[in-house]
């Protein structure tokens, strides 16, 4: 245990090497610090905020000279204990003020800050008429750069273009010395030799804090077309899912059950939410007179695009010019005919318009706590899964409605051959000072009150681990792993020690995020 003088002649060396403005070590933002979505950690010894990669480098190397746990955090929305440190006493690394974007055209490579949140960048790319392949997740209005590379995520673009790993062509990584690792020999290469940028994707920063990421620009497609269709089975929506995902028309398609088209993801509150919606349509059409046309149709199909079937699956197509998205949209209708029925695009219409949404589904559509949990499912396990987990669930539904425990489920393809199947889990319960400092008091006020709730709360947890393990029965992978998804204990002999050999290379007094991956 260290002594409060050492901890003292920490925060001392750290604000001597930032600055007092770039190191917070009291007050009620540390608590902030400790908790992500989910739950909550240990506290912090002090949160740094390094504002160039040079303060990232001397803040590295003042932990090391102490042997402090270093632990990076991009945007927070991490719900898989991904910077939560049980015991504390550790510093946080916020990333956030690592945030310069640098365009270069004519090499088609932007490269970003690690702290660059994904709808800063698409805005800075947008004036250009540029894009990545991948662009972001949801939650992109926090989600940086570099969390995404360090947990794995999918959502815009992914269809076509793949998940975060497979939008990154290179990084400048500071090590556990403090030193700066470029991951390729050749700004303009990821293979270049061994795959080294691959080892620093979905590492939670258990190798090192990333600095820079190099990504690869393509030009933005001005014309698309919003499609959505309605499925009576899971078997059916999966089948038309994997025709999708393997003809790879869409640029990004995701699917929901009933549960989350109407409450969740497809709520929209208020006047001021829908005409904000409005808006965004017309800005993002194609031409006035087609936005007002599919605000009239959206008008007309009202409440009822969420409620169309037991599954709803949405996408959202590009093309050069109208011709090439209209004769994809075509082709994808027919691929999928027999399978589902056309509803109204409303859902894929409002992320098109709006694809980085302000953070409000951190909490349930009643202000309930959530938690999602997710496997990436080989497509022959998929159903089987499902199946499966609909036992489990209907074995426990009497504890769950005694606890007031609900659950919805989202889906999405993770290339031509992966399946993510996404599980979010309800529950009434106190909220957290991430909770309160994320939305502000002017939502949570609109939102009823709940009372801590240790037994709905432990109750959600176990469901969780068992949600896992049934997933993992079925030969699951996942992203974002931080300490809630096993790892190493998966890895054959020979890569587990592979593992455990750079670890030590990179971070031999394991400093670096020590618990995630299993370290």
């Amino acid at each position: 245990m260290r002594s409060a003088v050492l901890d003292n002649d920490v925060i001392g060396a750290l604000v001597s090497a930032l600055g007092t403005d770039s190191v917070i070590h009291e007050g009620s933002a540390l608590s902030f610090f400790a908790n992500d979505v989910y739950r909550g950690g240990g506290l912090p010894l002090a949160v740094v905020r390094p504002t160039d990669v040079a303060a990232l480098q001397q803040a590295v190397r003042t932990c090391a000279k102490f042997g402090v746990a270093m632990v990076p955090r991009g945007g927070g929305a991490s719900y898989t204990d991904g910077y939560i440190l049980p015991d504390g006493g550790h510093v946080v690394f916020d990333t956030g003020a690592l945030d310069a974007i640098e365009i270069d055209e004519q090499a088609a490579i932007v490269t970003v800050g690690t702290g660059v949140t994904w709808a800063n960048l698409k805005t800075a790319l947008d004036a250009k008429g540029l894009r990545t392949p991948f662009w972001g997740p949801f939650s992109g209005i926090a989600a940086t750069v570099g969390g995404s590379m360090s947990q794995n995520t999918l959502s815009h673009g992914s269809t076509m273009h793949g998940i975060s790993a497979q939008s990154v062509l290179s990084m400048d990584v500071v090590l556990a010395s403090g030193e700066l690792l470029s991951t390729s020999a050749s700004t303009a290469m990821r293979f270049y030799g061994p795959d080294l940028t691959g080892l620093f994707t979905g590492d939670c920063g258990v190798f090192g804090i990333k600095a820079r990421i190099r990504l690869p620009l393509l030009p933005v497609l001005p014309h698309f077309v919003c499609l959505s269709f309605a499925f009576d089975s899971f078997a059916a929506y999966h089948a038309a899912s994997r025709k999708a995902a393997m003809a790879r028309l869409d640029d990004s398609h995701f699917g929901l059950d009933l549960a989350l088209s109407q409450g969740q993801i497809g709520r929209q509150e208020g006047i001021g939410a829908r005409a904000k919606i409005a808006l965004q349509v017309l800005r993002r059409a194609p031409n006035k007179a087609k936005g007002i046309a599919q605000l009239m149709r959206m008008a007309i199909a009202g409440e009822d695009a969420m409620r169309a079937g037991a599954y709803m699956c949405h996408f959202i197509i590009e093309g050069f010019d109208a011709q090439e998205a209209a004769i994809k949209a075509k082709l994808l209708r027919r691929l999928l005919d027999g399978l589902g029925r056309e509803i109204a695009n409303s859902i894929p219409t409002f992320v098109q318009s709006i694809p980085f949404a302000p953070l409000f589904n951190v909490l349930g559509p009643n202000g309930e706590r959530w938690v999602p949990v997710h496997g990436v499912f080989a497509h022959d396990q998929a159903v089987a899964f499902d199946a499966a987990f609909k036992d489990l669930i209907a074995k426990r539904k009497p504890e769950m409605d005694a606890l007031g425990v609900w659950l919805g489920t989202m889906f999405s393809p993770v290339g031509p051959s992966g399946f993510l199947y996404e599980v979010a889990l309800y529950w009434p319960d106190d909220r957290t000072d991430y909770h309160r400092t994320t939305l502000g008091e002017d939502y949570l006020s609109s939102k009823p009150d709940f009372a801590p709730n240790a037994a709905s709360r432990a109750y959600v947890e176990d469901l969780k681990i068992a949600i896992i393990a049934l997933m993992q029965d079925f030969g699951a992978g996942h992203f974002q792993l931080g300490r809630a998804y096993t790892y190493q204990q998966r890895l054959a002999p020979p890569a587990a020690s592979l593992l455990r050999a750079i670890k030590s290379e990179l971070d031999p007094q394991g400093l670096m995020n020590p618990g995630a991956l299993g370290f």
